[in-house]
């Protein structure tokens, strides 16, 4: 809809206004509902290259506009014009909308390929609270993507090289040998928890007690050790219906690093100075040159990131995303610095921060998790809420921002609980449909007659917000925004609400039309929901 009335307006004035000129019509929906569905300033945008006064330019774009069946109304005021849609207009949208034709993946996205990177926690431990937030945001944003219509592989990095990974293994070796009896020292760095004594006890009924005979098995044990951690991560992804297209290995990827090296090089983005070999990252605006390869001759965790970021590049997308924990932002300049060295514009890369996740319950602090040690773990919650009312919660703020939640609240069946209240329109919804006498023949084939009556402007708002998707949509996911979509679909479902709550719905006279009105208020709703990983419910 607001697609279509924005290339209307830039059909005509290119026809009619200005045909040499190429213009974007900026389009906004006004605050006061007596000022119509539409209004645009256009005629100011224009006025300069065209010479003329704002206001003469609006009446005559107004003139036009009125020969359009799209609106009902067109005022022109003092340079701005205010649209008004008809309800001949409106009732079009929803047969589309009820036809199948409205609510279908759409074209927007223009051919742009995007890699989407997100999670890529280290698969040295479960997946905390803290991954979620993350993990929803990018798979939501990779669903509305794929939606409007951009082509989006999601990927997850295996942060599986280096020492974390050998930190892993010893950390179960000397937890086996523990559990042999013996009595071990641990050093000052090691993972903790009772995960680290599950999977030493999984390495013994695979291995037998040799795993644990001596310090040269402490390489096999990080293999071992992270290939079950990294299955129980696609597990609990999994448990928030969230999967990846591609898992890239760091490890793998090493084998790449000399040619990597060189290539920097060539392009004098390294130096080598007091035994190590630097990223000259200063030049390219970072704060400090950075450590890439070691006194030892050992490449840095950066260096695994340059080579990753070499793959990504020569996979010629038109735009990366990075998903990355906050406590990463220091970490942007030296990256975008490395892919500049690399010969690649660093302006392709764009980096979101997600934000921590504080949560309690009852008031109290949310329970540890005795498994993982000091960390909230992903499924206790998931088993505590569900994944619906995670998703849509970690989805309510921006991602950028940080987000404290009661998670008693998302447990309650009332008005207090967003994903309750949204299924719970979405329900009754359907059960007028059920408790109706009409067939869905009946209702699909009730026409909007508009009457100025107060329930019909009611219901065209209601019908006016519901095909308003799309804009919400395309807005969400072009300013990183998803909250926006939980804001929507929270404010149709309170207009839905009210609408029910002020109108006779079933017995009126005009049962079928807000009956098929109602159906579209029921489209946008699931397909909300759905687009950020959430199945809409029909009965409650």
């Amino acid at each position: 809809m607001y697609h279509h009335i924005k290339e209307l307006l830039e059909n005509l004035i290119r026809t009619h206004i200005a045909p040499s000129q190429s213009i974007q019509v900026p389009l906004e929906r006004p605050k006061q509902k007596e000022f119509g569905h539409f209004a645009t300033p256009i005629a100011f945008v224009l006025a300069k290259s065209l010479k003329k006064a704002p206001n003469l330019i609006a009446d005559e774009l107004s003139a036009l506009l009125r020969d359009c069946e799209e609106f009902a109304k067109v005022e022109p005021i003092n340079g701005y014009i205010n649209l008004t849609l008809s309800h001949s207009f409106l009732d079009s949208l929803c047969e589309k909308a009820l036809n199948g034709e409205y609510f279908v993946p759409q074209n927007f996205g223009k051919q742009e390929r995007i890699l989407l990177e997100f999670v890529s926690a280290n698969p040295t431990g479960p997946l905390h609270i803290g991954h979620a937030r993350g993990a929803i945001y990018g798979d939501s944003l990779r669903r509305i993507g794929q939606f409007l219509g951009y082509e989006i592989v999601s990927e997850y990095y295996i942060n599986d090289a280096g020492n974390q990974i050998h930190t892993l293994g010893l950390s179960v070796y000397l937890s086996g040998r523990e559990l042999l009896g013996e009595a071990v020292t641990y050093p000052e760095e090691y993972y903790k928890g009772a995960y680290i004594i599950d999977i030493a006890k999984a390495a013994l009924a695979r291995f037998g007690k040799e795993i644990f005979a001596n310090d040269l098995q402490i390489s096999t044990l990080s293999v071992f050790a992270k290939d079950l951690m990294l299955e129980e991560i696609r597990e609990n992804l999994k448990s928030l219906d969230i999967e990846f297209d591609c898992y890239v290995s760091e490890r793998e990827l090493f084998g790449r690093w000399a040619e990597t090296l060189e290539v920097l090089k060539s392009h004098d983005g390294v130096e080598e100075r007091e035994g190590k070999l630097w990223l000259c990252s200063t030049q390219k605006g970072d704060q400090k040159d950075r450590v890439i390869v070691r006194e030892n001759g050992e490449p840095t965790y950066l260096a695994g990131d340059i080579i990753y970021h070499q793959d990504k590049f020569l996979r010629d997308f038109d735009r990366y995303i990075n998903i990355w924990g906050a406590d990463h932002h220091g970490y942007i300049a030296r990256v975008k610095a490395a892919i500049e060295f690399l010969g690649y514009e660093s302006n392709k890369l764009e980096v979101l921060l997600s934000q921590m996740v504080a949560l309690s319950q009852g008031g109290q602090n949310y329970k540890m998790s005795k498994r993982a040690g000091n960390f909230i773990l992903l499924r206790d919650v998931v088993a505590d809420i569900g994944s619906d009312a995670l998703r849509f919660v970690f989805l309510t703020k921006r991602v950028d921002t940080h987000l404290e939640f009661d998670i008693d609240t998302l447990s309650k069946q009332d008005s207090s609980n967003p994903i309750f209240y949204i299924n719970y329109a979405n329900a009754r919804i359907h059960t007028l449909l059920e408790k109706s006498s009409l067939s869905r023949s009946e209702v699909l084939g009730a026409r909007f007659v508009g009457e100025d009556l107060a329930m019909w402007q009611d219901l065209y708002a209601l019908v006016f917000n519901a095909l308003s998707i799309h804009q919400v949509l395309h807005s969400s996911f072009c300013e990183r925004e998803i909250q926006k979509v939980c804001e929507y679909l929270k404010n149709l479902a309170g207009d839905f609400h009210s609408f029910y709550n002020a109108h006779k719905i079933l017995g009126s006279p005009h049962q079928a039309e807000i009956l098929k009105a109602l159906l579209v208020v029921s489209e946008s709703i699931t397909l909300g929901l759905r687009l950020i990983g959430i199945e809409a419910k029909t009965k409650m």
